[in-house]
């Protein structure tokens, strides 16, 4: 099951925001730059397949956990750099047995278009991770103690209340990007990283389902495409990526729906771009996932904050 929907579930200061109640997130991450969390517990329940509206950084620091991410397996090791992109399906499998520690950045993609300039395009690291399905930066031992550094600084001024510290933590949170940016576009041996697993015919199939999605994507056609039996197809499926098919390609339907109707295009337009056959199957979905219909969505992220 994919969480989507609902109310923000809170665990030891990181929100799960599901997209029910949208007023909840304009009000909460979408009005700030970034949000950092440092946390460290022992979980003794699991999260569950889910997805944000924003990118997100996380830099393990200790325990015993692989994070899934779209159909590949990360086996962490400590200081290991996960770039999750935004609407990206993902989730921790946790031994519990062991103390989860990480540091876990969640980050607006306007801050940094901000910023860019004409030689830097601060969202590049994220851009090549979704590009190249590799959503995880090993550090080289050389690396190690500059990104401790950099993220000490961060996680003091942002606990600081004193004169300049909102200046001083997007300072540093743009110095930890810049940084990172280099990590990640600058080392030719990324795609060598161990302790990453994953199916390649599914691999396959997750892209062409994202690339296809205003197509006619039916178990049948896939297994066809694919030269599948559907039930081997269905299974292998499930066993790499944790849900359905169906349930996947309904996800990334609706979250494109989502993407279109923030940009203005009619819903009577966008509904046939997504892949759905049906208008009314399609309002019933997307109120189904955010709670909210079509018009009403796009006027509740549209509407200035107020703060």
């Amino acid at each position: 099951m994919i969480k989507k929907g609902g109310r923000s579930l809170k665990r030891n200061g990181e929100h799960m925001y599901e997209d029910k109640d949208i007023s909840t997130i304009k009000r909460g991450y979408l009005k700030e730059d970034f949000r950092f969390f440092h946390l460290k517990d022992k979980k003794h329940d699991q999260f569950e397949f889910h997805y944000h509206d924003f990118n997100k950084i996380i830099i393990f620091i200790s325990g015993k956990v692989t994070y899934l991410i779209e159909g590949k397996a990360y086996k962490l090791k400590p200081w290991d750099i996960l770039l999750v992109n935004s609407n990206e399906v993902h989730k921790p499998l946790i031994d519990t047995e062991e103390a989860y520690e990480r540091i876990v950045i969640w980050v607006n993609s306007s801050f940094l278009i901000e910023h860019n300039s004409m030689d830097c395009n601060l969202l590049s690291c994220f851009e090549e991770a979704f590009k190249e399905k590799l959503n995880m930066i090993r550090l080289k031992a050389e690396y190690l103690s500059d990104i401790k550094y950099i993220l000490s600084q961060l996680e003091s001024a942002c606990k600081s209340s004193e004169f300049g510290s909102d200046i001083l933590k997007n300072s540093l949170f743009l110095q930890l990007i810049v940084y990172i940016n280099r990590l990640f576009l600058g080392t030719e041996d990324q795609k060598e990283i161990g302790d990453i697993e994953y199916d390649k015919n599914i691999a396959v199939i997750l892209k062409y389902i994202n690339d296809n999605l205003k197509e006619d994507l039916s178990i049948e056609n896939l297994a066809v495409e694919f030269y599948m039996s559907k039930y081997y197809l269905m299974h292998r499926f499930k066993a790499q990526t944790g849900y359905t098919v169906h349930s996947y390609i309904l996800q990334k339907r609706l979250i494109l729906a989502k993407e279109l109707i923030k940009k203005g295009r009619p819903v009577t337009e966008v509904y046939l771009d997504c892949g759905f056959s049906d208008y009314s199957n399609f309002i019933r979905a997307f109120k189904n996932s955010c709670g909210l219909s079509p018009k009403k969505y796009y006027k509740a992220v549209r509407e200035p904050v107020k703060k």
